[in-house]
């Protein structure tokens, strides 16, 4: 892989307080990862997958609010059956927060429907005879990477106050839960996946610099057993490798870390991509910090100008756009817009 594949893979094109969201998302854009979370959770189903046909869906029907809160990821793959061939939805939600929400359960239910409700309309929209209507079936799964023990329920009665003789009234499905940091190092691995091994090197993101040195090298070690029909996810994972020890360790460390990259990557150009990366993420973090600036001018004004208004969604929709030319836009539309309704126009 050479430099200038980085940016075509807009493999750093994320600020580093979004790391664990981004980088698992770009992680999930190739096909082969998916395979490997659901080898990893739910082996037994992986022979029934053609993920060669794995294919992304468009988010666009769920709430902007919702979009703002949640992180998530869908995909279509077909479900081979006998001699049929049905579809089957696989819903990720990658749970990054320490904190652990008591309501998983309910997110994940709400979110299914929310599909089923995208293919109700669908149907509307596309006249499909009410004897085809059948709605496809989901396998949900959580992704958390937070460092607190997850305890949470996955299950609705268990966030109820309910008797036992209600409790088939209330909605039932299993979900496919993976708190990578509680996991053994050997379920992570069982399958031999190159994502089994990063996950064991993000288990010891957080640790001292022997423990994830150690961890480095393990995986490093099994990538290179990877054949040259797995390169590109071997050449995926060694920059997901990268982009971790440039994100989430100390600026004191990384020169050692990348050199052991390096050691156990003599084919790759690694010393002068991750420079590149470094210096990308070094811009990244000064236009962040005109970001930041011209995003508190933006509430500021709004706030002076429309007071007794809740600016959190604002905040949240600025926060998102990366682009300074165009908050730049949008601070004088704040200065300008006759009515807050015509900056939230101007925003969407």
């Amino acid at each position: 892989m050479r430099i200038e594949e980085i940016e075509d893979r807009a493999a750093v094109d994320f600020p580093i307080e979004h790391f664990p969201d981004r980088s698992a998302r770009w992680l999930f854009q190739d096909k082969q990862y998916v395979r490997g979370l659901v080898e990893i959770v739910a082996n037994e189903l992986v022979a029934f997958l053609d993920f060669d046909q794995l294919m992304p869906l468009n988010r666009s029907f769920i709430s902007d609010t919702l979009r703002e809160q949640e992180s998530d990821l869908v995909f279509s793959v077909p479900f081979r059956r006998d001699s049929e061939t049905d579809e089957l939805l696989i819903y990720i939600l990658l749970e990054h927060q320490s904190t652990v929400d008591p309501l998983m359960g309910f997110r994940v239910l709400f979110y299914m429907t929310q599909l089923w409700d995208a293919q109700r309309r669908e149907w509307e929209s596309e006249d499909v005879p009410a004897s085809e209507r059948r709605l496809r079936p989901i396998l949900p799964m959580v992704l958390y990477t937070g460092e607190r023990r997850w305890s949470a329920p996955l299950t609705l009665t268990e966030i109820m106050d309910i008797p036992d003789i209600l409790s088939r009234f209330v909605p039932t499905f299993d979900t496919l839960f993976l708190s990578v940091k509680e996991t053994d190092e050997s379920d992570l691995t069982k399958t031999s996946h190159p994502l089994g091994w990063l996950l064991t090197v993000l288990q010891k993101e957080g640790a001292g610099r022997e423990a994830l040195s150690e961890a480095l090298v393990q995986a490093l070690s099994q990538l290179n057993l990877l054949d040259v029909t797995e390169s590109e996810q071997r050449s995926r994972a060694i920059m997901y490798l990268l982009l971790l020890i440039l994100h989430r360790r100390p600026a004191e460390e990384h020169n050692e870390l990348l050199t052991l990259v390096e050691r156990y990557t003599e084919e790759m150009e690694v010393s002068p991509m991750a420079q590149s990366m470094a210096e990308m993420l070094l811009e990244r973090g000064i236009e962040q910090g005109a970001r930041a600036t011209t995003i508190e001018n933006i509430l500021s004004v709004l706030n002076a100008r429309f007071p007794q208004n809740n600016l959190q969604r604002i905040q949240r929709e600025l926060e998102l756009i990366l682009d300074t030319d165009q908050l730049t836009q949008l601070h004088l539309m704040a200065v300008q817009a006759p009515s807050l309704e015509d900056f939230l126009q101007a925003l969407d």
